[in-house]
């Protein structure tokens, strides 16, 4: 970090404690959310969600080798495959959109385009097939179902501007990769990479396992009680594999690029959750901009109340499920199904904590091209659903 962002952070910090007027009750009720925010997040998803992206993140950018990120995923790399692979990722996994950040960033270092990149970053909190579940049945099919259609397409759509937008960019990325194979001397087949990969993937998907609702029965409610019990299994085959597969000094340098990861997204993560709960709170939770004037501005399906909600979700902080109760309380509220459709497009795969991260992965550029495709794309697939179901 620059000297000078070093001081226009400090003189950022000293003016917030001097001006604001923290013994008003509104400021001082939107304070303490922000904090309850930031500790809910650090208890419900940083062990859970968080630690295990940041090692599959580590994991990619050591023992992947930069020539099959770039087969898959680069610039040159077949679009059908690249797009196809990206765009359903979010149907294994079921994170957030923080928790996909390290993700996102591992495989976009290694060289992957910003196509595929930015199409894995929409898809892995949006596609998320418990969250579009239980949409349908607490929310109605066919809000549940234009919410799986939007998603797969707006991922695909969101990787195909990003990369006709920096296709320059891109080119000028590829230009400096050097295909290379993988490191002689490797003892690990591809088979046992992938099969240690794939653990921790798990490891993730059950860790962060949520709870079902209230009265769900079938396969969920029973993948929930077992959860635990399913990822010290897999904790004790990761450690076998690691034991028997790698050497120490693979190991340290696994350790070495999580903890570069860690570094880069953790600070920016806490700020922005604390920035998200010091304007919005919690749910149920109100602070500064109160939930019952969000739920105001978005009923019908006009356009403005359709931008609205897809500005609304895209700074909003949404825990993975979280966005179907806080919809459910909108909806009672007289928020409009339209609008409704925007939200959950653009809030599951967007945050004001997100963005900040991104800004320090690709760019000020990108991040708001990025973030411009998801709500324009929300707000006009909001209008279109709110016009047919209306």
């Amino acid at each position: 970090m620059k000297e000078r962002t070093k001081l226009l952070i400090l003189i950022a910090v000293y003016a917030v404690c001097y001006f604001v007027r923290w013994d008003d009750p509104i400021i001082r009720q939107s304070g303490l959310e922000a904090f309850m925010m930031l500790r809910e997040y650090a208890r419900e998803h940083v062990l859970t969600c968080l630690v295990p992206a940041f090692f599959i993140a580590g994991a990619i950018a050591v023992f992947v080798s930069q020539a099959s990120v770039l087969k898959y995923f680069g610039p040159q790399a077949k679009k059908v495959l690249a797009y196809s692979v990206a765009s359903v990722s979010g149907t294994v996994l079921a994170v957030c959109s923080c928790t996909v950040l390290p993700l996102f960033a591992g495989i976009y270092v290694r060289g992957a385009g910003i196509g595929p990149a930015t199409a894995f970053l929409y898809s892995g909190p949006a596609i998320n097939v418990l969250a579009i579940t239980l949409t349908a049945k607490i929310l109605g099919w066919k809000l549940g179902l234009a919410r799986a259609v939007g998603a797969i397409l707006f991922s695909i759509l969101t990787g195909l501007l990003m990369a006709f937008i920096f296709r320059k960019d891109d080119a000028a990325r590829s230009a400096g990769q050097i295909y290379m194979p993988d490191e002689e001397g490797k003892t690990r087949t591809l088979l046992q990479d992938s099969f240690y990969l794939l653990t921790m993937v798990l490891i993730l998907i059950f860790a962060a396992f949520a709870r079902p609702a209230e009265g769900s029965s079938g396969l969920w409610p029973a993948i929930f009680a077992a959860k635990w019990y399913i990822t010290a299994l897999l904790l004790i085959i990761l450690a076998f594999m690691l034991k028997t597969w790698f050497s120490k000094e693979e190991c340290l340098t696994w350790v070495d690029a999580t903890w570069g990861f860690m570094k880069q997204v953790f600070p920016l993560l806490g700020a922005g959750v604390l920035v998200a709960g010091f304007m919005l709170g919690r749910p149920g939770h109100p602070a500064l901009i109160p939930e019952h004037y969000i739920a105001q501005l978005v009923g019908g399906n006009s356009l403005e109340a359709n931008l609205f909600a897809a500005l609304s979700g895209a700074l909003m902080y949404f825990a993975t499920l979280t966005e179907v109760p806080i919809l459910q309380g909108l909806i009672g509220s007289g928020m409009g199904e339209g609008p409704a459709l925007a939200l959950l497009l653009a809030g599951p795969a967007l945050s004001l904590p997100s963005m900040l991260v991104l800004v320090g992965i690709m760019g000020v550029k990108k991040t708001f091209a990025f973030c411009c495709i998801i709500v324009v794309l929300s707000t006009i697939a909001g209008m279109g659903y709110g016009w047919i179901a209306g």
